[in-house]
């Protein structure tokens, strides 16, 4: 099947963060008779019962293409027009699956080897997979990472800081509230205060963002609520310590606040004549850290319609990544 074909039967496969193992029974069936014709080897690298990395190498990999097997909700399923394919992780990233795998397929009948494909579990959420893989790396001296930058090489990723902040009051009767305290409006002074926060700038990364993505409280709306919680995304230019420190500042003690996950920014590889951007999201990339290699960041589709309702990618450049992952392979084996 071509790459269009493939990205949809991958599509068509829900595999909502801890829910890869159908997607990874997929690949390891599609990789395995590739193993087997050009004397290689794939193999299931153990993440949690259930979930499991897919790894297919040919030779002593150098350079190892990888991406992440799973997705965000909601599921839906593939459709296709001249032009785009649309569904549930089109471009973040089972396109990107999709045109590794027939780089992979291209350059083997081109007589290359010393590559590897890697697919892991958990991205969307806590990196589980690429950790995994981090503690049982393979000898790789390059890793290529596939997400989408619209098929420019990414100098740079933002790192993430989430936050949890609670505060806690007294439940009263509403008709009564000096009778007790609202642990809502403790947090929304609490989050005012954190939102005027100055936010560290880097000249290659830009700023550094703020997001309250969930709020959440109360018992009803006559009870003077005795519980409050929200949780943050910063988008951190650093190693994330000089956010931290000033978020703490401002709550100054008003609020429990519990770390979720850190991720620092990364400087990522470069290559002559490719056409080059910064992306503000997170990857596995920091997870990786250095056991699989120096890190690259490129892949077919926008980021601006991951986790929407219009995912979608550009066949053009899916077909663009198939030869775009072959030339990186071959210039790093050189």
């Amino acid at each position: 099947m071509d790459v269009f074909e493939l990205t949809r039967r991958l599509v068509d496969i829900e595999s909502i963060t801890s829910n890869e193992e159908a997607i990874g029974l997929y690949l390891f069936d599609y990789l395995a008779p590739m193993a087997e014709a050009y004397g290689g080897h794939v193999e299931k690298m153990p993440v949690e019962p259930r979930r499991f990395n897919v790894f297919a190498r040919w030779g002593e990999p150098v350079v190892t293409l990888s991406t992440h097997l799973d997705t965000v909700p909601p599921f839906f399923p593939s459709r296709e027009d001249n032009e785009v394919i649309w569904g549930r992780g089109a471009c973040d990233v089972k396109g990107c699956i999709a045109a590794m795998t027939k780089a992979a397929e291209a350059l083997l009948a081109q007589g290359v080897r010393n590559f590897g494909l890697l697919f892991v579990v958990g991205e969307e959420r806590n990196s589980l997979g690429a950790l995994t893989a981090a503690r049982n790396p393979r000898g790789a001296r390059f890793l290529v990472n596939g997400e989408p930058t619209e098929n420019r090489l990414a100098l740079g990723s933002k790192g993430s800081w989430r936050i949890e902040v609670a505060t806690h009051g007294r439940m009263a009767h509403s008709a009564y509230p000096e009778l007790g305290e609202s642990a809502i409006d403790k947090l929304l002074d609490v989050l005012q205060d954190v939102r005027r926060v100055p936010l560290p700038r880097d000249p290659v990364l830009g700023g550094g963002t703020l997001n309250i993505g969930v709020i959440s409280g109360g018992r009803a709306a006559n009870v003077i609520p005795d519980e409050a919680r929200a949780e943050l995304m910063i988008r951190v230019v650093d190693g994330g310590e000089s956010t931290r420190e000033a978020v703490l500042a401002a709550v100054a003690g008003r609020a429990d606040v519990r770390e979720l996950l850190r991720i620092p920014a990364v400087r990522l590889g470069t290559l002559e004549g490719f056409e080059t951007t910064v992306v503000s999201y997170t990857t596995d990339i920091p997870a990786f850290g250095e056991a699989w290699g120096r890190p690259f960041l490129i892949g077919p589709g926008s980021i601006h319609y991951a986790h929407t309702a219009e995912e979608r990618v550009p066949k053009a450049q899916l077909a663009r990544a198939v030869e775009i992952y072959q030339e990186i392979v071959k210039r790093l084996l050189s």
